[in-house]
């Protein structure tokens, strides 16, 4: 399921969720892309950077140096160019955005640093403050930068899948009972009984738990979805699930 903690982000809706794969809008971006594949991998940037902010920072970069490495990172990561020749055989999406954020920091930030702060265009409207603000919040030094990565990244795959979720309900016309129920997709899913869903939603209580098992069964095929879009074979979502709760624990 999913953890209590929630930093959710803007996600499209379900006529857009699954549409291609994150390594076919890379691959295509790469090749010259059309400009809603462009825009597919401009909204993946978005949903993805705070891990890599995160990673920055504890690597020992101030805030507002960590600020322009990522967008600099975003700025080279987003145009076609940067992205030609990568190799079909391309493994888990995560290992390729950490492993091209490395190569940027090892090699390209030399050069980028000598333009002055604010001289360069923001590819990506972030919310930086919000960010540093939840940096601050990360867990001290036990967790090295790659474990800082993977559990960011694990936590905002699964704002996106809860998003989607979300936004499924409310299409639905169940937003409000989504609002209820959700509490029984965390660890907290004690905490509230059967009976006072009913109450709240005025439904019986079968109703109530009939509605909680449609939810969890749609989550975990819309988690398996998403999880899918970041490796390179259909077999390989089994091992990345267990790996990022791994990463949670």
């Amino acid at each position: 399921m999913i953890p209590s903690e929630n930093h959710g982000a803007a996600v499209p809706g379900r006529s857009a969720t699954f549409a291609t794969t994150h390594w076919t809008v890379v691959l295509a971006a790469g090749q010259g892309s059309e400009t809603r594949l462009a825009q597919a991998l401009e909204q993946l940037c978005r949903a993805y950077w705070y891990p890599l902010y995160a990673y920055v920072r504890r690597r020992g970069y101030g805030p507002e140096e960590a600020q322009d490495l990522t967008q600099e990172f975003f700025a080279q990561f987003l145009e076609s160019g940067a992205l030609r020749g990568v190799h079909p055989d391309k493994g888990r999406f995560r290992s390729f955005l950490l492993a091209s954020l490395n190569h940027f920091l090892a090699n390209e930030w030399n050069r980028a640093k000598t333009q002055k702060r604010g001289g360069r265009i923001r590819v990506l409207s972030l919310d930086e403050a919000q960010a540093e603000e939840q940096f601050r919040l990360e867990p001290a030094s036990d967790l090295t930068p790659e474990k800082l990565f993977e559990r960011r990244w694990t936590l905002a795959l699964l704002d996106q899948v809860l998003g989607r979720l979300e936004n499924e309900w409310a299409a639905d016309g169940k937003g409000e009972l989504f609002r209820h129920l959700r509490v029984f997709l965390s660890d907290l899913k004690g905490a509230v009984p059967y009976s006072e869903v009913a109450r709240l939603t005025g439904v019986s209580e079968a109703a109530a738990r009939q509605a909680v098992h449609r939810l969890r069964v749609r989550y975990r095929e819309l988690l398996r979805l998403e999880i899918a879009q970041t490796v390179s074979e259909p077999g390989e979502v089994e091992d990345e699930i267990r790996h990022l709760f791994a990463a949670l624990a």
